[in-house]
Protein backbone atom coordinates (compact mmCIF):
# COMPACT_ATOMS: atom_id res chain seq x y z
CA UNK A 1 0.00 0.00 0.00
CA UNK A 2 2.69 2.49 1.03
CA UNK A 3 4.19 1.37 -2.80
CA UNK A 4 1.03 2.27 -4.21
CA UNK A 5 0.99 5.78 -2.23
CA UNK A 6 4.58 6.85 -3.28
CA UNK A 7 3.67 5.54 -7.26
CA UNK A 8 0.69 7.74 -6.88
CA UNK A 9 2.49 10.96 -5.33
CA UNK A 10 5.71 10.51 -8.03
CA UNK A 11 2.69 10.36 -10.70
CA UNK A 12 1.25 13.33 -9.90
CA UNK A 13 3.45 16.17 -9.71
CA UNK A 14 4.70 14.65 -13.64
CA UNK A 15 1.13 15.17 -14.69
CA UNK A 16 1.09 18.85 -12.71
CA UNK A 17 4.62 19.90 -14.61
CA UNK A 18 3.72 18.22 -18.22
CA UNK A 19 0.14 20.66 -17.91
CA UNK A 20 2.16 23.63 -16.76
CA UNK A 21 4.76 22.88 -19.61
CA UNK A 22 1.94 23.42 -22.02
CA UNK A 23 -0.04 26.37 -20.47
CA UNK A 24 3.11 27.96 -20.70
CA UNK A 25 3.91 27.16 -24.07
CA UNK A 26 0.76 28.67 -24.98
CA UNK A 27 0.90 31.57 -23.25
CA UNK A 28 4.58 32.21 -24.47
CA UNK A 29 2.68 31.65 -27.99
CA UNK A 30 0.05 34.34 -27.23
CA UNK A 31 2.47 36.87 -25.86
CA UNK A 32 4.44 36.59 -29.31
CA UNK A 33 1.34 37.07 -30.99
CA UNK A 34 0.25 40.47 -29.25
CA UNK A 35 3.87 41.51 -29.46
CA UNK A 36 4.23 41.15 -33.15
CA UNK A 37 0.35 43.47 -33.66
CA UNK A 38 1.26 46.09 -31.34
CA UNK A 39 5.06 46.54 -33.01
CA UNK A 40 2.29 46.38 -36.55
CA UNK A 41 -0.12 48.84 -34.63
CA UNK A 42 3.45 51.22 -33.38
CA UNK A 43 4.91 51.23 -36.87
CA UNK A 44 1.34 52.17 -38.40
CA UNK A 45 1.16 55.21 -35.73
CA UNK A 46 4.66 56.22 -36.92
CA UNK A 47 3.12 57.57 -39.79
CA UNK A 48 2.47 61.35 -39.79
CA UNK A 49 -0.38 63.02 -41.19
CA UNK A 50 -0.79 66.73 -43.07
CA UNK A 51 -3.32 68.74 -43.89
CA UNK A 52 -2.51 71.90 -45.95
CA UNK A 53 -5.53 74.28 -46.79
CA UNK A 54 -4.64 76.17 -49.75
CA UNK A 55 -6.70 79.41 -50.31
CA UNK A 56 -5.16 81.59 -53.13
CA UNK A 57 -5.04 80.90 -56.62
CA UNK A 58 -1.83 83.39 -57.37
CA UNK A 59 1.27 82.28 -59.94
CA UNK A 60 3.49 82.03 -57.03
CA UNK A 61 0.83 80.72 -54.40
CA UNK A 62 0.76 77.83 -56.46
CA UNK A 63 3.99 76.62 -55.09
CA UNK A 64 4.26 76.45 -51.45
CA UNK A 65 1.60 74.07 -51.25
CA UNK A 66 2.38 71.59 -53.82
CA UNK A 67 6.49 71.60 -52.95
CA UNK A 68 5.43 71.05 -49.32
CA UNK A 69 2.89 68.51 -50.06
CA UNK A 70 5.38 66.51 -52.60
CA UNK A 71 8.21 66.87 -49.96
CA UNK A 72 6.16 65.52 -47.00
CA UNK A 73 4.69 62.71 -49.29
CA UNK A 74 8.36 61.69 -50.48
CA UNK A 75 9.06 61.42 -46.53
CA UNK A 76 6.23 58.62 -46.45
CA UNK A 77 3.27 61.07 -44.80
CA UNK A 78 0.03 61.11 -45.17
CA UNK A 79 -0.83 64.57 -47.04
CA UNK A 80 -4.36 65.98 -48.12
CA UNK A 81 -4.27 69.82 -50.02
CA UNK A 82 -7.72 70.85 -49.99
CA UNK A 83 -8.09 73.37 -52.50
CA UNK A 84 -10.74 76.21 -51.39
CA UNK A 85 -11.53 79.36 -53.09
CA UNK A 86 -9.54 80.92 -55.47
CA UNK A 87 -6.66 77.86 -54.60
CA UNK A 88 -9.21 75.92 -56.82
CA UNK A 89 -8.34 77.47 -60.06
CA UNK A 90 -4.31 75.57 -58.75
CA UNK A 91 -6.23 72.00 -59.45
CA UNK A 92 -8.19 73.84 -62.73
CA UNK A 93 -6.70 72.46 -65.55
CA UNK A 94 -7.74 76.11 -67.64
CA UNK A 95 -6.82 77.97 -65.03
CA UNK A 96 -3.79 76.34 -63.52
CA UNK A 97 -2.00 77.37 -67.00
CA UNK A 98 -3.51 81.36 -66.91
CA UNK A 99 -2.14 82.07 -63.17
CA UNK A 100 -1.10 85.65 -62.55
CA UNK A 101 1.39 87.17 -60.08
CA UNK A 102 0.37 90.10 -58.72
CA UNK A 103 2.54 93.14 -59.12
CA UNK A 104 0.42 95.29 -56.50
CA UNK A 105 1.23 94.83 -52.88
CA UNK A 106 4.38 92.79 -53.32
CA UNK A 107 6.64 94.37 -51.14
CA UNK A 108 9.10 92.07 -53.44
CA UNK A 109 8.90 93.73 -56.62
CA UNK A 110 11.19 96.44 -57.54
CA UNK A 111 8.29 98.51 -58.77
CA UNK A 112 6.53 101.14 -56.19
CA UNK A 113 2.77 100.63 -56.06
CA UNK A 114 1.63 103.11 -58.77
CA UNK A 115 4.47 101.37 -61.36
CA UNK A 116 2.58 98.28 -60.64
CA UNK A 117 -0.60 99.20 -60.94
CA UNK A 118 -0.40 100.14 -64.41
CA UNK A 119 -2.29 97.67 -66.90
CA UNK A 120 -0.18 94.76 -68.20
CA UNK A 121 2.22 94.94 -65.03
CA UNK A 122 0.63 91.64 -63.67
CA UNK A 123 1.76 90.11 -67.06
CA UNK A 124 4.94 90.92 -67.07
CA UNK A 125 5.73 90.08 -63.13
CA UNK A 126 4.48 86.32 -64.48
CA UNK A 127 6.71 86.21 -67.11
CA UNK A 128 9.31 87.30 -65.39
CA UNK A 129 8.78 85.05 -62.67
CA UNK A 130 8.33 82.18 -65.39
CA UNK A 131 11.62 82.76 -67.28
CA UNK A 132 13.11 82.73 -63.29
CA UNK A 133 11.49 79.02 -63.14
CA UNK A 134 12.75 78.26 -66.15
CA UNK A 135 16.17 79.59 -65.97
CA UNK A 136 16.69 77.81 -62.70
CA UNK A 137 14.74 74.15 -63.76
CA UNK A 138 12.10 74.71 -61.42
CA UNK A 139 9.20 72.25 -62.06
CA UNK A 140 6.01 74.02 -63.38
CA UNK A 141 2.77 73.72 -61.67
CA UNK A 142 1.25 71.14 -63.77
CA UNK A 143 4.81 69.11 -62.96
CA UNK A 144 4.27 69.84 -59.35
CA UNK A 145 1.07 68.52 -59.24
CA UNK A 146 1.82 65.27 -61.40
CA UNK A 147 4.10 64.37 -59.11
CA UNK A 148 2.16 65.21 -56.23
CA UNK A 149 -0.86 62.43 -57.11
CA UNK A 150 2.17 60.18 -58.18
CA UNK A 151 3.27 60.18 -54.71
CA UNK A 152 0.08 59.57 -52.96
CA UNK A 153 -1.31 63.30 -52.22
CA UNK A 154 -4.77 63.49 -51.66
CA UNK A 155 -5.19 67.12 -53.54
CA UNK A 156 -9.24 67.84 -52.86
CA UNK A 157 -11.35 70.43 -54.12
CA UNK A 158 -13.77 72.24 -52.40
CA UNK A 159 -17.32 71.21 -53.22
CA UNK A 160 -19.08 74.40 -52.45
CA UNK A 161 -16.63 76.30 -54.13
CA UNK A 162 -17.47 73.80 -57.47
CA UNK A 163 -20.59 75.07 -57.05
CA UNK A 164 -19.92 78.83 -56.28
CA UNK A 165 -17.54 78.77 -58.97
CA UNK A 166 -19.89 77.40 -61.71
CA UNK A 167 -17.10 74.59 -62.03
CA UNK A 168 -17.46 71.18 -63.65
CA UNK A 169 -15.63 68.36 -62.06
CA UNK A 170 -14.36 67.41 -65.08
CA UNK A 171 -12.38 70.79 -65.14
CA UNK A 172 -9.64 69.81 -63.23
CA UNK A 173 -6.50 67.50 -63.16
CA UNK A 174 -7.16 63.58 -63.45
CA UNK A 175 -6.82 62.30 -59.89
CA UNK A 176 -8.28 65.11 -58.16
CA UNK A 177 -10.45 64.46 -54.99
CA UNK A 178 -13.93 66.17 -55.84
CA UNK A 179 -16.82 66.80 -53.71
CA UNK A 180 -15.24 67.01 -50.52
CA UNK A 181 -16.92 69.21 -47.55
CA UNK A 182 -15.43 71.13 -44.95
CA UNK A 183 -16.49 68.56 -42.60
CA UNK A 184 -14.11 66.08 -44.27
CA UNK A 185 -11.18 68.80 -44.25
CA UNK A 186 -11.73 69.56 -40.64
CA UNK A 187 -11.44 65.77 -39.54
CA UNK A 188 -8.59 65.20 -41.43
CA UNK A 189 -7.24 68.48 -40.21
CA UNK A 190 -8.20 67.00 -36.51
CA UNK A 191 -6.14 63.71 -37.28
CA UNK A 192 -2.98 65.72 -38.24
CA UNK A 193 0.05 65.96 -36.76
CA UNK A 194 0.36 69.52 -38.97
CA UNK A 195 -1.70 71.69 -40.47
CA UNK A 196 -0.99 74.23 -42.74
CA UNK A 197 -3.15 77.38 -44.00
CA UNK A 198 -1.80 78.78 -47.32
Amino acid sequence: MSTDNQTTSVDEPDAESEFDAAELQALRERVEELEESLAEADAGDDQKKMTIVATQGSFDMAYPPLILASTAAAFGWEVVVFHTFWGLDILHEEKSTNLKLSAVGNPNMPVPNAVAALPGMDTMATKMMQKKIDENGTATIEELIDLSLESGVDLQACQMTIELMDYDEDDFYDGVTTGVGAATALQHMADSDIQLLV
